[in-house]
C-alpha cells in the first residue's frame, strides 16, 4: 500500500498508526532517506492493501474507520484529497486493509507463469522482499532470487533443480508468504516468534532453478517450439514428459557440478535424456551456472535445497561437511520426521559441490514419499513436515 508524506510525517508514525515494524518499512523504502522526508514522497507500507468503499447515508470517517478497528487518520493519509466533512452518499473512498490470508496457492499445477505472478503479488504486498534475477534459462526465463530479511546470517533455500519434482516450488513459496506475514504481522509460526530471525538472517531464495522443465513437465512443449522434435526424441517418442527431470536441453542440473563429477558422468547416460545426464562438462548449462555465480557472489553460510522424494535429508559429501553439520541435520530430523543420511553413492550434485568448495553446511531434502511428480493430495503433509526444517535453517 502507497501512502505520500504529509508536513509532520515520519517513518517512526507511520510504523506506528500501522502497526508494522519500523525496520520493515525502512527496508521497503531503501531509495528514501528516512531521516529527512520531504512532503508528497511516496513510501510503500508492508502488509497492507487498500480497497474501494462507497459512502452510505449517515456514514462518518470516524464509524469507518471504527468498524475496522483503524486509526482515524489512516483513512485520511490514503484518501489525502479527501474533505471529511462533506462525505457525499455513492462517493468511494480507500480503506486500508491488513493482510491476514495467504496470497500463494500452492495446490494446482504450479508453472513458471503462476510463480512469477505469485511473485509479483508477494512484493506488492510485502515490499521489503527483494526480488532480482540470477540469470537465464535456456529459452531464456528469467530465474528469480527473492532476498528476505536483512542478518549478517547468509542461508540459502532452492527448489525444482529437477523438473517432475516441481511440487517444491509452491512449497518453498507458501513458506516465503507465511514468514513475510508472520514478520508483518508479528504472529508465531509453531509459537516462534520470527522477527528476530528476520533481523539476524538474510534468506536467499530460488524457488524454480530449472524453468524450461518444470514448464515442459506441467505444459508439454508446443508445436511452434524448436525444441519439440528433440525433446520427444529424448523422451523416447512420447509427449508424457512426467518423468523428466532435467532442462530442456536433457541435461539434469543435479549433476552438473564439479564435485567429483567424472565419477558421476562414467556410470551415467552420455547422450540427452529425461534424467541423469550429466552435460559435457560441469557447468555448461545456464541454469547451473546462475545458481553457482550467485553462491559464490553470496558467500553463503550453509544451503538447503529441496528435492523429493524419501523423507530424507542428505547432509554430507566425501567427508568434507563442518562438524556443525551434523547437529544441524538432527534438528531438522527433530522438527519434520525426516530420516538425515550422511552420504550416499553420488556425486556432482549442487549440495556435494558447496560442502567440497566452502567447508560448510550444505543439505539435500527430499519431500514426501511416492513417485515423482508427487501429487497435490500431499501438499499439506509436505509443508508441515518441510516447515519445521524451513525455520530450523534460520534458527540453528
Amino acid at each position: 500500500m502507497d501512502v505520500y508524506v504529509r508536513s509532520g510525517d515520519s517513518v517512526w508514525y507511520y510504523s506506528q498508526l500501522f502497526k508494522i515494524p519500523f525496520k520493515l518499512i525502512i527496508d521497503s523504502n531503501q531509495d528514501i532517506n528516512p531521516q529527512i522526508l520531504s512532503v508528497g514522497v511516496r513510501i510503500r507500507i508492508p502488509g497492507y492493501v487498500t480497497i474501494d468503499y462507497q459512502i452510505v447515508s449517515r456514514d462518518s470517517l470516524w464509524a469507518i474507520a471504527s468498524s475496522r478497528n483503524l486509526p482515524l487518520d489512516a483513512l485520511l493519509l490514503v484518501n489525502p484529497t479527501l474533505n471529511p466533512t462533506r462525505l457525499q452518499i455513492g462517493q468511494t473512498i480507500k480503506v486500508p486493509v491488513r493482510v491476514t490470508w495467504r496470497i500463494v496457492n500452492g495446490k494446482q499445477n504450479y508453472d513458471y507463469s503462476t510463480m512469477m505472478n505469485n511473485i509479483r503479488q508477494l512484493q506488492t504486498v510485502y515490499p521489503f522482499l527483494q526480488v532480482s534475477s540470477i540469470g537465464p534459462s535456456v529459452v531464456n526465463r528469467r530465474i528469480p532470487e527473492i532476498l528476505i530479511g536483512s542478518g549478517e546470517k547468509r542461508v540459502h533455500y532452492n527448489a525444482s533443480f529437477h523438473a517432475n519434482e516441481w511440487i517444491t516450488t509452491p512449497v518453498l513459496l507458501t513458506f516465503l508468504n507465511d514468514y513475510a506475514l508472520s514478520v508483518t504481522n508479528q504472529t508465531p509460526i509453531r509459537g516462534l516468534d520470527t522477527f528476530p530471525l528476520y533481523l539476524q538472517t538474510s534468506l536467499s531464495i530460488v524457488p524454480m532453478v530449472n524453468p524450461d522443465g518444470v514448464n515442459l513437465v506441467l505444459n508439454g512443449i508446443s508445436d511452434e517450439s524448436p525444441w519439440r522434435s528433440r525433446v520427444i526424441e529424448w523422451n523416447n517418442g512420447s509427449s508424457d514428459f512426467s518423468g523428466w527431470k532435467a532442462n530442456i536441453r536433457g541435461v539434469d542440473l543435479n549433476d552438473q557440478f564439479p564435485a567429483k563429477w567424472d565419477l558421476e558422468r562414467a556410470r551415467n547416460p552420455k547422450s540427452p535424456g529425461p534424467r541423469d545426464y550429466g552435460g559435457e562438462s560441469p557447468l555448461s548449462e545456464p541454469e547451473a551456472i546462475a545458481i553457482a555465480d550467485l553462491t559464490k557472489r553470496r558467500d553463503f553460510a550453509r544451503v538447503l535445497a529441496f528435492h523429493t522424494q524419501g523423507k530424507v535429508i542428505y547432509w554430507g559429501f566425501d567427508n568434507l561437511e563442518p562438524p556443525e553439520s551434523e547437529a544441524m541435520v538432527a534438528e531438522f530430523s527433530r522438527v519434520s520426521g525426516y530420516e538425515p543420511v550422511q552420504t550416499i553413492d553420488s556425486y556432482a550434485g549442487y549440495k556435494d559441490w558447496f560442502i567440497q568448495d566452502w567447508r560448510r553446511p550444505g543439505f539435500t531434502v527430499e519431500l514426501g514419499t511416492g513417485t515423482n511428480p508427487l501429487p497435490l493430495s500431499q501438499f499439506d503433509e509436505i509443508y508441515e513436515e518441510a516447515l519445521g526444517i524451513f525455520l530450523a535453517g534460520l534458527y540453528v
